[in-house]
This record gives C-alpha cells, structure tokens and sequence, in this order.
C-alpha cells in the first residue's frame, strides 16, 4: 500500500513564492481586513436589533445601518482584492512549476522516459503531472489555503467574541460543533472517495472512446465494432452506477448536514430565549451570538475540508518533486574540453560494454572499433545486435558501463553534451516532426536559418518540389507529427532538417526501410548527397541499400562479428552471407552493383 503524502512536502515549494513577497504580504492585509468586517457584522447586527428595533430609535438604527454599509463595502473591496491576489499567486505559482519542471525534463536522458519499468516515467504519466498536479496546486495555493487562513482567522475571532458576550453558552457551542460535524465529515470522506472513483470511471471512458476512435481503420477493417460497442457500454453503465452510489450518498449528507446545524440552531436559541427572557442577554447579543456560531460551525467544516485538499496537495507535490529531484546521469563535466577547430570527425570506441537495466544480456559487448573521419560506415546485422544502442552512446544518450568512446580522440565524457550533439546530425527510421510550419520544424536544425538556407537544404533533400506545392509553402501548418504528410516526405524533411544542421558526424537510424520503392530512390539521393565529405554511420537491414559503403561491420549480440566490403564479407562472415542470401538470392551482387 503507497505511504500516506506528508503535508510538509508542500513548504518546499514556499520557496518558488519568494519573489512575490510584496503580493503576498498585501494578500495577507486584506485577508485580515475581510475577516474584521465579517466580525464587524455581528457588532452591527447587534446594535440594529438592540438601539435600532427593540429601542424604537430611528436615529439609532439608521446610524447603525450606515455603520453595516461602510463595514459591508470594506468587505466587498478587501475580499475582491484578496480574491485576486491569491487567486494571481496561485497562477504563478503553477506556471513557475510547470516551467521549473519541464526545463529540467529536458535534461534527463532519453531512458529516463522509456524505461519499461517505471511506467510512472511514461510521457503520458508526465504530461498528467505537468497539467493535472500543477492544478490541484494551483486550487490550494490559489484558493483552499487562503480559505483557511480565512476561516482561522474568523474562528478564532468568532470564538473570542462569543465567550465575551455569553460564556456559559460558548460552551455549549463549542461542544456542540465537533458533534454536528462529525457525521458531516464521515458522509463527506465517503462522497469525496466516491467522486474520486467516479471520476477514474469517466477517464476510462474517455481513455477507451480514445483509443477506439484513434484506431477506427482497424476497428473497422476486422468489424469489432459491436464488441467496441459492448465493452463502452459496460464502461458506461458502470460509469452511471458508480454517479448513482455517489448521489445517494450525497443525498444523505445534504439531509444530515442540515437536520444537524438547524437541530444545533434550534437548541442555542432555545437557550439563548430562555436568557432574553430572564433578562440575562438581550435580543442583539443572541442574535450576533448566533451568527458567531454560524461563522465558527462554517470555519471548522471548511477546515476540515481544506485538510483534504492539502493531503491531495501533498501527493501532487510529492510527484512533482521526484520529477525536479532525478538528476541525469549523463552530467557535462566542470571543466568541458572544447572540441578541435575544425573537427575531423574521427570516431573511436575502445572497449565499450553497456547494458540496459533489467535486461541479463549486454547490449554491447566489449566493443573496440576505429572509425576513420569522413568514412562511410554501414551497421548491418540482426535485430538486438548492438547497432542503435551504439548510436545512441555516441549521442551521450547513455554512458558506458565500462571502456569510453572518443570523437577526434576526445574522450566524449570529456565534452559538454550539448557541444557534441551540435556535430552529430540523426535522422531515424521514423523521424520526429512537430506542431507548426515546415520552415519552424527545418529550424530545428538551425534556429535563426534564413530564407534561402531553408530553400537550399530542402533542395538538396529531394524535399523542395512537394513543399513549394502545399498550400502555404514553408509556411503550411504539418499539424501534430507531420500527419498530413507521406513517410516518404516527413524523411525527406527530416534529412533536409539534418543538412541545415551541417553536422561533421551523420547518425542514419533504418532512414528508408518503412519507405515504397519511389519514395527510398528519392530518400536515397538525398543520403547520398548528405553524406558526402561526413563521417557517416548508417543502420541499414536493407543490404541494398549500403552495399557500396567504404566499410560494413556486421555485429550480433553486441559484438563486432566481422569488418569489410560487400563482396569481402560473402567470404569472410556465414552471418552476412546469411543475410545477403535471404534478400538477395545466392546471386549476390558486388559492391556498386545493384540487385537484379
């Protein structure tokens, strides 16, 4: 069972409200001025009822109402400002921590979020604590904590002023409001439980309508319509069952809520009569003795409802903690050693090993290998043998287990990631492209690239022809992941986005495979072009695609099985050979011959 959320967690974020020392100050002026008029009240409710009506005094009431209308507009103007100021600080406060949070995402390592055993690290889990944990935030911050302190305040207050007016009949209050409330709060615990669960029923709701209609091809390409149509409509009944429970229970709080303060009511002006009628406690002071005891029973069952709204404060606090508190593993060193001018591009790993955690077996294996700058290199080999993983650790994705890896004989853990990422240019079997404009998504690869960079990079990528022909040219919205756009041609964007980059090391991650044969051949010449004069790694299954490489390494279970040229590997590697037979036949071509 997950431990209880302490409330404490919470005062680590006091200090993001620091800066806003001044609004906060004021905040609290004008919580203090609103609770004084609400007191005020009673006092003037008792002079109406005492010097106004029961003195037949018209000069005496009119006096005291005008009295009542200054304190009301006192009260009106400090609780708008309070309003606003808290409900700013709490704002800010979410806003400060959404973007606290999600710059320092930034610097955690890809693995960070696609490891499959922390499923709580899944972007998904992310996104729902960027935006729903902030929120309860920003409702105690902004609003339940201000109550409180309100409510406090006004306790207190109301508390004082009764044992003033009639202490033996503040302890009959004070005894009784623990006792109305206690009923109220069990049925209360038990609503707000109920409305959790049934709020987790309308998000499967939402989850499955989601899923169901994100893939209605497949829905409907295998006709599981009716059974989709069963199984949301049991989601849906439960969904209503779990409402109905929560009404009824509701219900009962509503009627015991009232049958307990009106019964609680009745017994104070009960006793209260009783005192008026042996002259011991005038009409006014019984009148402002109840509202008192209506403010003190009000502030003792919004407290207890903010204690809730805190305890759920804390979880979400606790969350957004752990995400500010993980520390990347891959840290850029003090003191980075700057990179050569101009860099080489020469590529070293000198027994590297690594393994993913949770998994027995390495995903390289005490590799060495020598990568000559500007050399075509080819990874071919099974899958699970090493060649992603091994662009990955040269993108300080991940670091070692043991050996190292250098760029023009830099060890990489030597240089500031951000530094080295800047000469290494990736392109992946299924590239990323993001919400915005064509131009917006090339300028990933150089922010302030002009005009006619962006023209010349697409140009070179194959890509110019189909973008000069959408609707608004560069400028055209892609819309989420480029949906409105072939595989084909989110890889030529992908590859002109490298180019624009100018990188000396080229990273190729399977950049044709999911490709129709039209669409590789243009792919291809764009690669072609792209690699010219850079040092160059390619993964390719597609043999036909890397025959002509300066070199292929054929690796499996993270070693390097063999090292060579096309038609030296037929030879040298029964692995190889395997594999060129499988997509070529047993007439396998030689290097720079096409397959027939």
């Amino acid at each position: 069972m997950p431990s209880r959320p302490d409330p404490r967690t919470l005062l680590r974020l006091l200090a993001l409200l620091r800066p806003y020392r001044v609004r906060l100050a004021l905040a609290a002026l004008t919580l203090l001025l609103a609770s004084a008029s609400v007191l005020l009240l009673g006092q003037g409710l008792r002079l109406v009822i005492d010097q106004g009506f029961m003195a037949s005094d018209s000069a005496s009431l009119n006096h005291a109402l005008v009295m009542m209308l200054a304190v009301v507009t006192v009260l009106a103007a400090a609780s708008a400002l309070r309003y606003y100021l808290v409900t700013w600080i709490g704002e800010r406060l979410a806003a400060d921590l959404r973007r606290q949070v999600f710059d320092h995402l930034l610097t955690l390592e890809p693995s960070f979020f696609e490891s499959a055993i922390r499923s709580d690290h899944s972007a998904g889990e992310i996104t729902s604590r960027l935006t729903a944990d902030t929120s309860v935030l920003q409702s105690l911050f902004g609003s339940s904590v201000s109550m409180a302190l309100r409510n406090a305040v006004m306790l207190v207050g109301a508390v004082a002023l009764m044992l003033i007016t009639q202490p033996w009949l503040s302890a009959l209050v004070l005894l009784g409001i623990p006792a109305t409330l206690l009923p109220i709060l069990w049925f209360g615990r038990r609503v707000r439980r109920l409305s959790r669960s049934s709020q987790d029923r309308v998000a499967e709701l939402g989850r499955y309508a989601g899923e169901a209609l994100g893939g209605i091809r497949t829905v409907q390409a295998f006709n599981h319509q009716v059974t989709d149509r069963q199984a949301y409509g049991e989601r849906v009944e439960d969904a209503f069952d779990t409402a109905v429970v929560r009404t009824r229970q509701r219900a009962w709080l509503t009627a015991i809520a009232m049958l307990a303060v009106f019964a609680a009511v009745g017994i104070m002006l009960w006793q209260g009569g009783q005192a008026v009628l042996a002259g011991t406690l005038s009409p006014g002071e019984l009148s402002a003795f109840v509202f008192y005891a209506v403010l003190a029973a009000g502030a003792v069952a919004t407290l207890a409802e903010v204690a809730g709204d805190v305890q759920r404060a804390a979880g979400a606090a606790e969350r957004l903690l752990e995400l500010l508190d993980t520390q990347p593993s891959i840290q850029p060193p003090a003191s980075p050693t700057p990179l050569p001018t101009p860099l080489r591009g020469e590529i070293g790993l000198h027994a590297v090993s690594f393994r993913y955690p949770g998994r027995k077996a390495p995903a390289l294996d005490d590799l060495t290998l020598t990568i000559a700058a500007g050399e075509r290199i080819a990874l071919v080999g099974p899958s699970g043998a090493g060649k992603s993983t091994l662009l990955a650790m040269l993108l300080r994705f991940h670091a070692p287990d043991s050996g190292y890896l250098t760029l023009d004989g830099i060890d990489l853990a030597r240089l500031d990631p951000q530094s080295l990422r800047s000469q290494l240019g990736l392109v992946s079997q299924e590239p990323v492209l993001f919400s915005g404009s064509v131009a917006d998504n090339l300028r990933y690869g150089q922010a302030d690239a002009s005009h006619a960079a962006l023209r010349e990079a697409a140009s070179d990528a194959n890509a110019l022809a189909f973008i000069e022909a959408l609707p608004q040219g560069f400028d055209t919205p892609l819309g989420p992941g480029g949906i409105q756009l072939s595989g084909g041609q989110r890889q030529r964007l992908a590859i002109a986005r490298a180019l624009l980059k100018n990188p000396r090391v080229l990273l190729l991650d399977e950049a044709t495979s999911a490709l129709d044969a039209e669409s590789e051949r243009l792919v291809q010449q764009a690669l072609d072009a792209l690699m010219v004069g850079r040092t160059s790694l390619v993964i390719a299954h597609r043999l036909a695609t890397v025959v002509s490489a300066d070199r292929l390494l054929v690796m499996d279970n993270g070693r390097l099985l063999a090292a060579g040229r096309h038609h030296e590997l037929l030879t040298s590697s029964p692995l190889y050979r395997q594999l060129a037979e499988l997509q070529f036949g047993r007439a396998t071509p030689t290097a720079g011959q096409a397959p027939g």
